[in-house]
C-alpha cells in the first residue's frame, strides 16, 4: 500500500512538473514547422542559385545579396515601404488609443459601436484595396470629385509616388484601426478605476487624466500594438498589390514595397528564389532593426510620461 502511495506521488508530482510543458507544446511544434524551418530554409536558399523551373543550383554564398544590393528596384522598394510604414503606423497607433478612450467612456450601445470598429478588420483585404483604389481613382476617383467640388486641383493618385503611398496608407488605417483601439480597449478595462478616482479628486480634468493616467499605464499595450504594427506594416502586401490592375508596384514602381519586390524575383521574369529569399532575408533583419528601434523609444516615452505622472 505504502509502495502504492509512493508511486501515485511520484506520479502526481510528474504531472504537476510536466503537464504544463506538455500543454504549450503544440505551440512550439507549430512554430517551429511554420516558422522557425521555413526561416532557415530560407536562409539555406539564400545562399543558392535557386530557379525556380530548374532548382536548387551550385551554392554561391553572398552573391544573391550582393546582387540584390546593386539593384535600384531594391533601394525603391525599400523606400516605398519605410514610406507607407509611417504614414500608417504612426496616425494608426494615435487613432487607435483616441478611439479606444472614447469607447471606454459611458457611450449608448456601446457593444455596437465596440462591433462596429472592428467590422473593416472583418473586410477582406482585396476588397478594402479593390474599393479604395476606384476611391482614389485619378480620372473618376471619388476624392478627386470632391476635389473638384472645392475648386481644388484633381491629385494623380497613381502617379504621384507621395500620393499613392497616402492612399495605400489609408487602406491600411482603415482596416488595422479598430482592431488595435480594441486592444487598447481591454488594456483600459483593466486599469483599476480607484485612479481615475483619485485624479478627479486631485482636480485633474478629463484630458489630464487620460495623458497622465491612461496612457502612462498603457505602457507594455503600446509597446505589444507598436512592435506588431511594425511587423505588419514592414510586410505589406495586398494593399499596394492590388491598388491597380496590373499589380506591379506603378510604371515606375513607385509604390513597390520589398514583399512585392521579393514576388516579383521568386515568380517574375528573373524566377530566381535565391535572390527572392536574400530579400527575404533582409526584411527580416530591418523588421527586427526597427523593431528594437521603436521598443526603446516607445520603453523610454512612456518611462518619461510615467515618471512626470508620479511627480
Amino acid at each position: 500500500m505504502n509502495q502504492q502511495l509512493t508511486r501515485s506521488q511520484r506520479l502526481s508530482r510528474l504531472d504537476v512538473k510536466a503537464s504544463p510543458y506538455l500543454y504549450i507544446s503544440p505551440f512550439f511544434i507549430l512554430f517551429f514547422i511554420v516558422g522557425l524551418f521555413p526561416l532557415v530554409y530560407t536562409a539555406w536558399v539564400s545562399v543558392h542559385d535557386w530557379h525556380l523551373i530548374g532548382g536548387q543550383g551550385e551554392m554561391v554564398g553572398l552573391t544573391n545579396y550582393i546582387d540584390v544590393l546593386q539593384q535600384p528596384n531594391f533601394f525603391k522598394a525599400l523606400r516605398n515601404t519605410f514610406s507607407i510604414f509611417l504614414l500608417s503606423s504612426v496616425p494608426q497607433v494615435l487613432a487607435a488609443i483616441v478611439i479606444a478612450y472614447l469607447l471606454d467612456t459611458n457611450l449608448r450601445a456601446k457593444t455596437f459601436w465596440r462591433m462596429g470598429v472592428l467590422l473593416p478588420y472583418v473586410v477582406a483585404p482585396v476588397a478594402v484595396s479593390l474599393i479604395f483604389a476606384k476611391i482614389f481613382a485619378d480620372q473618376s476617383g471619388l476624392v478627386n470629385a470632391v476635389l473638384e467640388i472645392l475648386g481644388t486641383s484633381p491629385i494623380g493618385w497613381h502617379a504621384d509616388p507621395f500620393a499613392a503611398h497616402v492612399a495605400i496608407a489609408t487602406m491600411v488605417n482603415f482596416r488595422w484601426t479598430g482592431y488595435n483601439a480594441l486592444i487598447f480597449l481591454a488594456a483600459m478595462q483593466a486599469i483599476p478605476r480607484e485612479i481615475y478616482e483619485a485624479a478627479i479628486i486631485d482636480g485633474a480634468n478629463r484630458w489630464r487624466t487620460f495623458f497622465s493616467v491612461t496612457v502612462p499605464m498603457l505602457r507594455p499595450t503600446i509597446i505589444f500594438v507598436v512592435i506588431t504594427s511594425t511587423i505588419g506594416g514592414l510586410q505589406i502586401f495586398d494593399e499596394p498589390r492590388m491598388f491597380d490592375t496590373l499589380g506591379q508596384g506603378g510604371a515606375d514602381r513607385q509604390w513597390m514595397t520589398l514583399t512585392m519586390y521579393i514576388y516579383e524575383l521568386g515568380w517574375g521574369a528573373q524566377k530566381s528564389f535565391g535572390r527572392a529569399a536574400a530579400v527575404s532575408w533582409l526584411l527580416f533583419l530591418i523588421i527586427i532593426a526597427v523593431g528594437v528601434i521603436n521598443f526603446l523609444i516607445t520603453r523610454s516615452i512612456s518611462s518619461s510620461s510615467s515618471g512626470k505622472a508620479g511627480r
